[in-house]
């Protein structure tokens, strides 16, 4: 048995059929071929899955495909606009906020949306968006950084100045 969705994808309309039971997380990665969004514990501990669902984050292992019929869904291959990265995705890069980067897609859209409705948070506003994801890595401070960078920033890479994906990958590749 399958049913019929249609949901918003990073701007672009999406009509599949699909069993009812499928989880956003497997939909986006195996059906959209979007494996930015990561699948971490299926636990909803973690918070590497998180997408953005009508603009606000939710742990995609934990949302049925079929409660996004209808909706509007971004997932990180969403957060560059025109090959401009947005601010958060800089600001992870220019405070070093990747390190394994397993977290970080979940951790963009988190961030991506306190700034949409606080652009100018507290260090304590960040932790607390950020407190229902893992990173394993950094113990938070170079995240928080690359939320603080991109509030400070916001609006200034609108006009030209922040790098492009391929020059992110190409200064990827030095370090």
């Amino acid at each position: 048995m399958t049913m019929h969705v249609t949901m918003t994808v990073n701007g672009s309309e999406v009509e599949r059929d699909i069993e009812p039971r499928v989880l956003l997380v497997h939909f986006l990665r195996e059906d959209l071929g979007l494996t930015g969004t990561h699948w971490g514990c299926d636990t909803s501990n973690c918070g590497t899955c998180v997408v953005q669902l009508d603009g606000e984050p939710v742990k995609s292992c934990t949302v049925l495909a079929a409660m996004a019929d209808g909706h509007t869904v971004k997932t990180v291959e969403g957060l560059e606009q025109g090959g401009q990265l947005d601010p958060i995705q800089q600001g992870f890069m220019e405070e070093h906020g990747l390190q394994c980067g397993f977290c970080t897609p979940g951790m963009m859209l988190t961030a991506r949306a306190l700034l949409d409705r606080s652009p100018n948070p507290s260090e304590g506003e960040i932790r607390e968006a950020i407190s229902g994801q893992i990173c394993r890595c950094t113990g938070y401070a170079t995240i928080v950084r690359a939320v603080q960078w991109a509030a400070e920033h916001e609006g200034a890479d609108a006009a030209g100045g922040g790098p492009t994906n391929g020059q992110l990958e190409t200064e990827g590749a030095h370090a």
